[in-house]
């Protein structure tokens, strides 16, 4: 229960997926003038919930088709994503076919986070309408996309969010507008019965360290907004008393459970 009395709900199971690993060449990229020309792996995880049995996805992470090719590839930014196991048999260690997936919500559109948009077009998208523009714009090069990954959701079902959204209205899945890194990108917060809150926070910081210091990458498309969505990240945390789960920090992710088990 909130504080005003309503009636807070809470999803029945997260699960992380591994969505692959993105190893970029300089570090300082995502840290100005500090790490400059050492490579760093990122986690790429995804994140599928059940609520009411209903499936819910955040993220699909690197393209599975990656997994056929040992060395990975280099895809975007001169970053190279590798992945060790497709989302499809991860799914199916938990009984699930990507067809199974109704929702899906995407924090962003860059390579690592939108690279298996082909296995759920059936599915009901949501997106940010400053991310989709970007996406489908004449200046998609400008932000690091690759259209080619994610070419069929323009047939597909679209539902557009402008700034924040309640996805089921009792506030166990809400979406939080967090642009800066990218034109519309947004975070996702999330309630479980045993875990409590959770926010997923897509790329608004790559790592702890960048979080504690508000370092802002190189390549992101506002530094005035980056900032400004750090802070609106960290002042959310304090508020929930939520958990931060950073996307990209491996350190991190190596404590996470992953799939088949879950939290709850």
């Amino acid at each position: 229960m909130s504080a005003n009395g309503r009636h807070l709900g809470t999803l029945d199971r997260l699960y992380v997926l591994d969505g692959g690993a993105a190893i970029a060449p300089d570090r300082s990229v995502y840290t100005p003038g500090k790490w400059c020309g050492e490579p760093v792996t990122l986690s790429c995880n995804a994140y599928l919930m059940r609520r009411n049995g209903e499936w819910v996805l955040w993220e699909t992470g690197i393209d599975e088709a990656l997994a056929e090719e040992p060395r990975g590839r280099i895809i975007a930014h001169g970053i190279r994503g590798i992945v060790a196991r497709p989302i499809t048999a991860q799914l199916a260690d938990i009984g699930l076919a990507a067809a199974d997936i109704g929702t899906v919500l995407l924090s962003h559109a860059h390579f690592d986070h939108i690279g298996n948009a082909g296995l759920f077009e059936r599915a009901t998208w949501y997106i940010q309408r400053r991310e989709h523009e970007a996406m489908f714009g004449a200046d998609y090069r400008q932000h690091g996309y690759t259209p080619a990954l994610y070419e069929g959701l323009g047939q597909a079902k679209v539902e557009l969010i402008d700034g924040d959204l309640d996805l089921f209205g009792d506030d166990s899945v809400r979406v939080i507008s967090t642009p800066g890194h990218t034109p519309g990108h947004c975070s996702l917060l999330v309630r479980l019965a045993n875990t409590g809150p959770v926010l997923l926070s897509g790329d608004v910081a790559h790592d702890a360290y960048n979080m504690a210091h508000r370092q802002v990458p190189t390549m992101n498309a506002s530094r005035e907004l980056s900032l400004a969505s750090m802070e609106r990240i960290a002042a959310i945390v304090d508020a929930e008393g939520a958990q931060l789960w950073l996307n990209h920090d491996t350190t991190q992710s190596a404590t996470l459970a992953h799939a088949p088990a879950y939290f709850d």
